[in-house]
């Protein structure tokens, strides 16, 4: 019986090196996505309270199948396990862990290993904090030697009520997180990530074309202050006006779109 279960997890072993070094790196050079993101056997289910919070502040996540809905409330729950939320004379509700943790995975959904291992806690400010470290006000920040993400609760509450403005505190800062994550890691979401973002830093960097999408006014100014501000910006505007995005700025929206493996079947 011994033989035979270490004969069975080896020729799963066997399946599994071949599927993910094989089969999978020649799916993604064909159609530039992995084949599997979602996988999770027993989803684990938020509570009715947190439940009602998500369907209040994400139509993200209510255009979602109900199957994707388990996975996105299970990503929440591995979320607020892994990370610790710190507040600064601010308590810890419900409904800052399920803004935080759901802007995160909304933003990340379309990644198989969405965790990052670039920061431990989350520290919440009732309002904007003072930093000693270049003596400014600050509404958020990604601090990678800390690792440690920076809110503003009031600005992050104003970024995340205005759905069309694209303004979002809470996803500019985790787009950072996300950028240095797949700038560093190996797996196949970071491979896509890096080649789009490899499309759009020559179009950042052709002063050509950046004049050309300056002048269409759409992205604000901020966005022109480096690449990483620039793709921070972009993909506020990716999931608050998506519509417009992709009218204004086609190319650059299927970049970003494969960039996060942004999948619309997952509404179906």
């Amino acid at each position: 019986m011994e033989l035979f279960l270490l004969q069975f997890l080896l020729v799963l072993l066997g399946l599994g090196f071949i599927f993910f070094n094989i089969i999978e790196p020649i799916y993604v050079f064909f159609y530039n996505k992995p084949i599997v993101v979602h996988w999770h056997l027993f989803p684990i289910r938020i509570s009715d309270e947190q439940r009602n919070i998500l369907t209040q502040n994400f139509p993200f996540y209510n255009k979602l199948s109900p199957s994707k809905k388990r996975y996105f409330e299970h990503r929440i729950n591995k979320f607020v396990d892994k990370y610790e939320f710190i507040g600064h004379e601010i308590e810890i509700t419900d409904e800052i862990l399920v803004l935080i943790s759901g802007t995160y995975v909304m933003l990340t959904f379309g990644m198989r290993n969405y965790l990052s291992d670039l920061f431990q806690k989350i520290l919440i400010y009732p309002t904007v904090y003072y930093s000693t470290l270049n003596e400014l006000y600050h509404k958020g920040e990604f601090n990678p030697r800390m690792k440690t993400v920076v809110f503003s609760w009031e600005d992050f509450l104003s970024g995340h009520g205005v759905a069309t403005d694209n303004i979002n505190l809470g996803l500019h800062e985790f787009t950072h997180v996300m950028h240095f994550h797949c700038l560093k890691s190996r797996d196949v979401n970071a491979a896509i990530f890096q080649d789009e973002y490899a499309e759009i830093v020559a179009i950042y960097t052709s002063p050509e074309l950046i004049q050309q999408i300056n002048d269409k006014a759409y992205f604000r100014l901020y966005a022109y202050e480096n690449q990483f501000e620039f793709i921070s910006v972009l993909l506020e505007h990716f999931f608050e006006s998506p519509n417009d995005f992709k009218t204004i700025h086609p190319q650059l929206y299927t970049h970003v779109k494969r960039m996060i493996n942004f999948n619309e079947n997952y509404f179906i």
